[in-house]
């Protein structure tokens, strides 16, 4: 079964590279989103003494969106992958490349953040080697130095998928195939498109103050939820070719759309660093125009890289399996270097870049000489234990249409 349009069966067909693009680039924006953390007035692990207003207002606008597109494209993986196994193995395979480099990077890497952090703040004053052991006491962070940190994105997959499984199972069935033919005609105009942004506007009316994000897991109902509807939006549009044709025929509308909301955003809101803390009708603007900004950045990035961006080439081959075990190690590295770095006496955008550098610099060496040759190191940072150079969704296809 393909991402195919019956209508299109006379116009030659494209690999779905553009989804391993728009990936990979949100990954790239994920780092760089990390790199500049030290430099705002936001919490961190990190802090420099003296913050960017010009950082602060790019961050605030970018954490809108980041991690709701890449649960978006992860839902459209999930399709993919249950396409060629059954929902049980398509679950095994899962626990294999979401539990274990969970736990992994709970005790072996993720434990550098706190380490570090713990001793900018002054709270310890020894050797990592001594530290460590605290680990081991299983006392949640901040009592103690066992936490998921970043990691809380692979958490909320892992629980998303184990939520879904019985809607993974029932969507494979033949009567909801038929279901999604007749329900795809529904997405050839503009406007079905956009609808779908109306439950992520609720979310704002509905949870926003009550339940401030937090990657908690628990008490997070704000994020998961919204989360958990970019994943399973992902997974149920994966199968719907007029979705993404429509993205792509309307993408520079879309995009005009995202500009008045970027625009309203800054403003109102971003230009000051300050969003809405309490029920009233700031709220509601706010949650509208949000709900709706991030909604069409993910219809954009769609629409844009499918019409530019479906094509292969060496980098796309190399990085979209580096991906993950560039999650994994990117803020440990970031912390790392970024203790030291901000102990400098310098710009803060020579910082930014040389942490930047040294950040991409480190994990692509661990990457290729450490983990990438290697069984346990490719289980253990989530990648299959066979080392393969054909993209993730290489043997899928999708009709064209111009645009």
């Amino acid at each position: 079964m393909t991402l195919y349009n019956p209508s299109d069966a006379a116009r030659p067909s494209q690999r779905l590279y553009y989804i391993d693009w728009i990936r990979v680039l949100a990954f790239m924006i994920l780092i760089f989103f990390h790199c500049a953390m030290p430099f705002v007035q936001f919490g961190w692990e990190i802090k420099n003494r003296e913050h960017s207003i010009f950082l602060d207002r790019l961050i605030i606008w970018l954490h809108q969106w980041r991690l709701p597109l890449l649960f978006f494209i992860s839902g459209v993986g999930v399709r993919f992958s249950l396409r060629k196994r059954s929902v049980a193995a398509f679950f095994g395979e899962r626990v294999v490349r979401l539990f274990i480099p969970l736990v992994f990077a709970m005790f072996f890497t993720i434990p550098l953040q706190v380490y570090f952090e713990w001793l900018q703040t002054g709270k310890i004053h020894k050797s990592y080697w001594q530290f460590y052991p605290s680990v081991w006491a299983m006392t949640p962070y901040p009592e103690g130095s066992l936490t998921w940190s970043h990691m809380w994105f692979v958490v909320y997959l892992f629980v998303f998928t184990i939520l879904l499984l019985p809607a993974f199972a029932v969507f494979k069935t033949k009567a909801m195939q038929t279901w999604a033919q007749r329900a795809d005609v529904f997405f050839r105009y503009p406007i079905s498109n956009l609808l779908l942004a109306i439950p992520f506007i609720g979310y704002y009316f509905t949870l926003y103050i009550r339940w401030p994000a937090q990657g908690s897991l628990l008490d997070d109902w704000f994020v998961f939820d919204s989360s958990i509807t970019f994943y399973f939006l992902g997974f149920i549009l994966a199968d719907l070719p007029s979705f993404w044709d429509t993205c792509e025929r309307y993408r520079r509308s879309f995009l005009g759309i995202v500009l008045v909301c970027v625009a309203f955003l800054f403003w109102k809101y971003y230009w000051t660093v300050e969003l809405p803390k309490q029920q009233d009708t700031s709220l509601y603007i706010y949650g509208f125009f949000d709900g709706l900004q991030i909604w069409t950045i993910i219809l954009t990035a769609v629409g844009y890289a499918r019409r530019y961006m479906n094509f292969s080439n060496r980098r796309l081959t190399y990085l979209t399996p580096a991906v993950y075990p560039f999650y994994i190690l990117h803020q440990t590295v970031i912390v790392a270097t970024g203790y030291y770095v901000v102990q400098w006496n310098s710009a803060i955008g020579l910082k930014l870049a040389v942490l930047i550098l040294v950040c991409f610099i480190t994990i692509l060496v661990i990457y290729h000489f450490l983990i990438r040759p290697f069984v346990i190191p490719r289980i253990l940072f989530g990648l299959k234990p066979k080392r393969s150079d054909k993209p993730i969704h290489e043997t899928y296809t999708v009709g064209t249409q111009p645009g």
